[in-house]
């Protein structure tokens, strides 16, 4: 069991990944419990004076209007939360739902909600004994999560399903094998559960860190591929890459001599004058998706850090007031565009795996068959290598550009941030592929390069990727199924011992 404290340090991405992984227990220091205390004191106490309050004794959207006697704002609460349990689609992941329901804590200890402290403390004991809400896949506009996460509250009072056990089962059950009672929400709990942008924050942060995997990994097979090629040994060059330093390309350009320390890539000379641009490049578009990645971060923490609930409680001042902050356009916005640089990271291994099978470019045997004539080689593969980029660059269109006005014309703007942060993740699961198969291929250019070239030395990082290659898949002889081998190998490179040894020599410090 990991001990988290809340209210004594910001929320990292780190934090979210550990959480997903189960056996999380949320303690909140005395001054942060302290807060959320008041919040709800002040809240109890506009409902006693009277004082029009979304949510607390109002109906929610476009029933604003309606008010709530102080007398039916607690028994009203299950109605209201179950209404809006309306999301559809299969259910998240029991990691991802794991990971929404550690930050909507997060946001609840921040005390802007005024949740009360047993409905929190009932979250925490849930989130601890792993009795996890299925949450839906679909439902979020971006103007908060709302009908997604109103399936916390749902599980929270007994209602709807939740992951135990590795299995979904009835929420009621759930929590009575767990030895915890369905929870009984006081004024305006269910909003505080359900309006926030958790769904967003929590596969925010889960997707910048595979975004940060998937980084390494690219660099290091890309490396592999230079070696493979017989690229310039200028490519790196840190005079060039500080001659316009766009983006983060002097840091990208310092990653890929670290990932070629130890070999012999820096001490060759170049057999042409130029390369292609997909080698050439390297700096400039991995430097691109550094910068983005860095922004992506920058926001993701942001939102895990935020307050972003709808009424908004202010301690010090006594007062509520009504909040967009559940609406987050750069989020959404740093997405996109990730989504937009991962694609030119992809199109640049397709033709990096392409170059490497082109003989009169390479220098190699054509498709790198070492048996010629009519043989296929990996020529075949560019097929799969087109396909998945195709799949890629249609998932690269923007989804924060427009969206639907809903709830009787109130909720006008939307942006959509869980869908771009979703359907960045699908072009992740398809880019691993390219990489994969652009480590498969240039295994082989390594290994037909050293027939000719026998002195040919790979380095730590460039020599572990050789090798997890060669662990899954030969070298290619004679024509067979190469398509097995690509899945092998995709298997093993991405395991997350694999991901962790690479990335850890990646970025050593020498």
């Amino acid at each position: 069991m990991t001990i988290f404290t809340l209210g004594g340090r910001a929320v990292t991405i780190e934090d979210v990944v550990t959480a997903s992984r189960g056996g999380m227990h949320i303690q909140v220091t005395p001054e942060a419990r302290g807060r959320m205390g008041q919040a709800r004191a002040i809240l109890d106490d506009h409902l006693a004076r009277d004082i029009p309050v979304y949510g607390l004794n109002t109906g929610l959207g476009g029933n604003v209007g309606h008010r709530i006697a102080a007398e039916d704002a607690a028994s009203l609460q299950a109605e209201l939360v179950l209404a809006r349990v309306a999301g559809v689609g299969p259910a998240l992941p029991v990691e991802v739902c794991r990971a929404v329901l550690f930050c909507r804590l997060v946001g609840l200890a921040r005390a802007g909600a005024g949740v009360s402290l047993q409905v929190f403390d009932l979250l925490a004991d849930m989130l601890a004994r792993d009795v996890i809400p299925v949450i839906p896949s679909h439902g979020s506009t971006g103007a908060s999560d709302l009908v997604q996460t109103m399936s916390i509250a749902g599980a929270a009072i007994g209602e709807g399903e939740v992951w135990s056990a590795g299995r979904v089962v009835e929420s009621a059950d759930a929590l009575r094998a767990a030895g915890l009672a369905p929870g009984r929400l006081a004024p305006k709990d269910g909003l505080s559960i359900g309006s926030a942008s958790s769904v967003a924050a929590a596969t925010a942060a889960l997707c910048v860190a595979a975004v940060e995997d998937l980084i390494a990994i690219s660099v290091a097979t890309a490396a592999l591929a230079c070696q493979g090629f017989g690229a310039s040994p200028d490519l790196f060059d840190h005079r060039v890459a500080s001659a316009r330093a766009g983006g983060m390309q002097v840091a990208a350009a310092g990653l890929f001599r670290n990932a070629l320390k130890g070999t012999d890539f820096f001490g060759r000379s170049p057999v042409k004058v130029q390369d292609p641009l997909s080698f050439r490049a390297l700096p400039q578009v991995t430097g691109a998706v550094l910068a983005a990645h860095a922004v992506t971060r920058r926001e993701a923490e942001i939102e895990l850090n935020a307050a972003a609930d709808n009424p908004l409680v202010f301690l010090h001042e006594r007062e509520i007031s009504s909040s967009a902050n559940f609406l987050a356009p750069s989020l959404a916005l740093a997405f996109d565009t990730m989504a937009i640089v991962v694609t030119h990271l992809a199109t640049a291994s397709v033709q990096r795996s392409i170059k490497l099978m082109t003989g009169r470019l390479s220098g190699l045997a054509q498709y790198l068959s070492p048996v010629g004539g009519a043989s296929a080689g990996f020529v075949p593969m560019q097929k799969s290598l087109a396909a998945l980029h195709a799949e890629i660059r249609l998932k690269a269109a923007p989804a924060s550009l427009d969206g639907i006005v809903v709830s009787d014309m109130v909720e006008d703007l939307a942006t959509n941030t869980v869908l771009s942060i979703a359907k960045l993740e699908e072009q992740l699961v398809l880019l691993r592929w390219l990489i994969s198969i652009e480590a498969m291929v240039a295994a082989q250019a390594v290994d037909l390069r050293r027939e000719t070239e026998p002195s040919l030395l790979l380095g730590p990082v460039t020599g572990l990727v050789h090798s997890v290659v060669r662990v899954a898949s030969p070298p290619l002889g004679r024509d067979r199924a190469t398509g097995p081998d690509a899945a092998a190998v995709h298997e093993r490179l991405w395991l997350p011992g694999s991901v962790s040894a690479i990335g850890g020599l990646l970025n050593e410090r020498h």
